[in-house]
């Protein structure tokens, strides 16, 4: 079955194109865009460097002061897209999600830290003990809860003519 079959039959080579898509935006970015909201109601989004767990889980540091933060902790729900900004125009690829963000836990530090630092040498290793309170820095994850990727108007094998985002990991 071509991928154009596929298309018009909807079938599973279909949705796992897409999924492996998805991954592979993940796995090409550093930054993610976090998107919380404060206690006035008001938007706030942010980059943060990440490291994924697959596409369950994403992890970052971040001062207990800095805006998202603060947001965080008034309300875990967020909104999170990860993409190349530096394409041209027209030639996007990007996921989107919706999430729960939380601290890490202390009796789970030790293993998320090593597993943050982990991704590239170049980001700092932080100890489980620099990552808990007093501490001003803290590890963060968020775990999503609904997942789509940008499906470009001309994509060949997918596009309608507009830009939609379709469902992955279903």
């Amino acid at each position: 079955m071509t991928v154009r079959a596929a298309r018009c039959h909807g079938g599973p080579m279909t949705q796992q194109i897409l999924d492996q898509r998805a991954d592979a935006v993940i796995e090409a970015n550093k930054y993610l865009t976090l998107g919380t909201v404060g206690p006035d109601g008001r938007p706030w989004v942010t980059p943060v460097y990440f490291t994924p767990d697959g596409h369950d889980t994403f992890y970052w540091a971040s001062s207990t002061e800095a805006v998202h933060s603060a947001n965080l902790a008034a309300n875990p729900d967020v909104s999170i897209a990860i993409f190349d900004s530096s394409v041209r125009i027209g030639g996007a690829s990007a996921v989107y999600f919706r999430a729960r963000a939380e601290l890490v836990p202390d009796d789970e530090l030790e293993r998320c830290a090593a597993f943050y630092a982990s991704r590239y040498p170049e980001l700092r290793a932080y100890g489980a003990d620099q990552l808990r309170a007093p501490a001003e820095l803290r590890l963060y994850r968020a775990r999503p809860t609904d997942h789509w990727i940008l499906v470009r108007g001309g994509d060949p094998d997918f596009g309608t003519g507009i830009d939609s985002r379709r469902p992955v990991w279903g």
